[in-house]
């Protein structure tokens, strides 16, 4: 119902808290192992495109996430998702504006307007939508615990479809692929503390700017007054900085978070 915004394709991160314990889950995916610098010609990931696809890590993190915690049967978990695909749903005003706003980036994309565009348009506010294949493919995945989607029928034509088009993907990069149990970082701000998921998330933004704003005296400001908005702004700039700089795959990362989140780093940070 918002494929704008998440799909199979995508990858996930999860902080769990069981009653006793918080959990950490990174199930964002790998590179395919085609990829090195000698593949893309020194040129970079491209934007678009089937050699700008990682594997995808969502449906590992919903098995293992129903693994740990789940106690409804996993297939049953799918069944709204399934029958909206093949009954249809309206389609939300702002669902609507981020599909139609997609369509000149995407529009060329092996599959994307068969998929996405019937009728060669994206569809209006309120029209009902149906995405039968996509149901398919839902069903597949829950009738074999993602094995489909990693190592079955799905992972062959992914596969197929990325060699159509000249991609590196292929099932051994698929089959390949593992969630982590990663657990957390962690942060204080005003005697409360925060909990991430580690690089290569993105969290570690948050916990660094709040760090930064803990040298500030934050309480003293109304909430919307200038100079508080202006703190907020410029401790966001600071740490996105950092985190275009340094965060990636945390075994290949030049600082490692305890450094981004020690307080005297963090006390250098606004400079």
């Amino acid at each position: 119902m918002e494929p704008v915004s998440n799909g199979i394709g995508s990858d996930a991160f999860a902080v769990v808290w069981d009653g006793t314990r918080l959990h950490g889950l990174n199930a964002s995916g790998r590179s395919p192992a085609a990829w090195t610098p000698e593949y893309f010609g020194g040129n970079g990931v491209p934007a678009l495109g089937w050699n700008s696809v990682t594997v995808p890590g969502a449906v590992s993190a919903w098995t293992d996430l129903h693994a740990e915690f789940g106690n409804l049967p996993f297939e049953r978990l799918f069944e709204p998702a399934i029958s909206h695909g093949r009954k249809g749903f309206p389609v939300s005003p702002i669902v609507a504006a981020q599909w139609e706003a997609q369509v000149p980036l995407l529009a060329s994309q092996p599959g994307f307007a068969e998929a996405f565009l019937p009728g060669g348009r994206a569809p209006k506010p309120g029209e009902l939508f149906r995405f039968p294949d996509h149901a398919d493919t839902l069903e597949k995945i829950a009738a074999t615990h993602g094995e489909a989607f990693y190592r079955g029928e799905l992972a062959e034509k992914l596969e197929a479809h990325a060699r159509a088009n000249g991609a590196a993907m292929r099932v051994s990069d698929l089959a390949a692929h593992r969630s982590d149990w990663v657990g957390t970082i962690t942060g204080t701000y005003r005697g409360y503390t925060i909990h991430e998921i580690p690089p290569n998330g993105q969290g570690i933004v948050a916990l660094i700017a709040l760090g930064i704003l803990e040298q500030f005296d934050m309480a003293s400001l109304p909430v919307d007054s200038a100079d508080s908005v202006h703190l907020q702004i410029e401790a966001l700039k600071l740490a996105f900085a950092d985190a275009q700089a340094y965060v990636a795959d945390i075994d290949h990362m030049p600082l490692l978070p305890e450094h981004l989140l020690d307080e005297q780093y963090l006390r250098g940070a606004p400079r």
